[in-house]
């Protein structure tokens, strides 16, 4: 096993442990007034985890989960990239860990890794559960409704196991070259 791929086996279970406190924080840092650019990539990452169709069937042993870590962890990336306006200095540090981490999702998928940041961006187009990012970001209401269903997500998520095995990085990486958008 190489050392690149055992810290992945390292990282990945402890992403998967902290998925819901990384959402909680993702929609407190949604409601902190961010500029239109990075409330469009939290709302359209954090929405993700409502969607029916994964990239991975969040009831895939190991690795179902993964997938919206991964997402989540683009979506702050793409959020950085521009001036976050005065957001506070907790918000920032949240938003700025979870973007640091899209560096290591860079190096796991490689080559993939443009098909993700481009399935990312397209989420802003996309909805689940009948909310669409521009109506959670242009109706108060609709909002409300949707931060309390990650508050509702990050309470009730448990962790699934991961085993750290090299076959996990395998179908890992398949999944993601299947089933992203060519």
């Amino acid at each position: 096993m190489s050392e690149t791929d055992a810290k992945y086996l390292d990282t990945f279970p402890n992403w998967l442990r902290t998925l819901g406190t990384d959402a909680e924080a993702l929609g407190e840092v949604l409601n902190a007034g961010l500029p239109k650019h990075a409330s469009e990539a939290i709302a359209g990452g954090l929405n993700y985890l409502f969607k029916s169709l994964d990239l991975i069937p969040d009831g895939i042993d190991d690795i179902g989960y993964l997938d919206d870590a991964f997402v989540l962890r683009v979506a702050a990336d793409l959020a950085t990239r521009e001036s976050l306006g005065d957001i506070g200095a907790n918000h920032t540090k949240s938003l700025e860990q979870l973007a640091k981490d899209a560096d290591l999702v860079r190096g796991f998928l490689s080559k993939d890794y443009d098909r993700l940041e481009a399935y990312v961006k397209g989420l802003k187009n996309g909805a689940a559960r009948g909310r669409s990012v521009d109506d959670i970001l242009k109706d108060d209401s609709i909002k409300k409704e949707f931060l309390s269903d990650v508050v509702g997500f990050a309470k009730s998520y448990e962790s699934p196991s991961f085993a750290r095995e090299e076959k996990n990085l395998i179908k890992l990486r398949a999944f993601f070259d299947a089933k992203l958008p060519k």
